[in-house]
């Protein structure tokens, strides 16, 4: 059985009378990456604020590995790694004596961390090249080194692939899974690249206008957008009693635009569209689809029912 990492208990965050968050409650287990999806505004940033200590909750709570309380709260800050809205770089230094600075600022003894950090994040190579003349994938990469300092248990990472080109995405990637998988870390990262988070986390949180939508499994999430044939037709009604009585299915949806999503027969269009003919359906699209993660974040989001 996983054990918590994070607990958030009806948490709220208000500004001058307005809510940032609104009664959020959500729970992190051991190991897993966790994607963070919202729209801009939607209390992405405020929320990771206030699990790393960068703000404070309004009402509600908050546990880290099983503790709460502020005092205990501060303790157990020190297993989380942040990097949060921008990497905090010194310009003027080379990725070395970023990582050095922090580390010193941290308390951290271990000097050899540093050259550790960099293969891992592939700034190795980087010499004497200041942080200012890095591209943004590099400054990126620093950031989560930075953020690797102490060997945390717990990272969080806030939009850290925005704004780079699909190379720099890859690696950051390879490096958050490489990091789960072998650290066994538990990473929590927010981004509006959501076909890229498909490709990375294993559990989902959808939160708009500072409320929790969903939480769910990376199989669970490919169940909802699971493949189906999508039929459109001028007499939907019509359409769906012939699903039910000559097809002998109900594994279908109808859509606010009165199209049908048919779930059963993917490899069999064939006999739906021979069965549609002969009671005088004439289909105006028939096509084999799969909902994007992108499509699915709008039906929850946009307020469409979803069982």
């Amino acid at each position: 059985m996983n054990k918590n990492v994070l607990k958030i208990n009806n948490l709220t965050k208000s500004y001058n009378n307005v809510n940032a968050l609104h009664d959020v409650s959500v729970t992190l287990e051991a190991g897993k990456i966790y994607g963070l999806i919202g729209r801009n505004g939607a209390g992405k940033s405020t929320l990771m604020r206030i699990v790393s200590g960068l703000s404070y909750p309004t009402n509600g709570s908050i546990e880290l590995f099983g503790h709460k309380g502020e005092k205990a709260l501060q303790i157990e800050r020190k297993r989380l790694g942040c990097m949060i809205e921008y990497p905090g770089l010194t310009p003027n230094m080379t990725a070395r004596e970023n990582l050095k600075l922090h580390r010193i600022m941290r308390g951290i003894p271990n000097k050899e961390i540093e050259e550790e950090l960099l293969e891992l994040v592939g700034l190795a190579d980087t010499g004497k090249k200041k942080a200012k003349n890095f591209s943004l994938g590099m400054k990126q990469r620093l950031g989560i080194a930075i953020a690797l300092l102490g060997n945390p248990e717990f990272l969080i990472l806030d939009e850290p692939i925005n704004g780079l080109d699909p190379l720099g995405v890859t690696e950051i990637r390879k490096l958050i899974k490489k990091l789960c998988e072998e650290k066994q870390m538990t990473i929590l990262i927010s981004s509006h690249n959501l076909p890229e988070l498909y490709q990375t986390a294993t559990d989902y949180i959808i939160i708009d206008k500072g409320e929790i939508k969903q939480t769910l499994t990376l199989s669970q999430l490919e169940e909802r957008c699971k493949r189906h044939l999508l039929i459109k037709c001028e007499e939907t009604e019509k359409l769906v009693g012939i699903l039910y009585m000559k097809l002998n299915t109900n594994n279908y949806k109808v859509m606010p635009d009165k199209s049908v999503k048919l779930y059963d027969y993917l490899d069999d269009k064939e006999q739906v569209s021979r069965v549609l003919y002969e009671n005088g359906i004439i289909p105006t699209e028939f096509s084999n689809e799969g909902d994007t993660l992108e499509e699915y974040f709008i039906s929850v989001v946009g307020g469409e029912k979803n069982d």
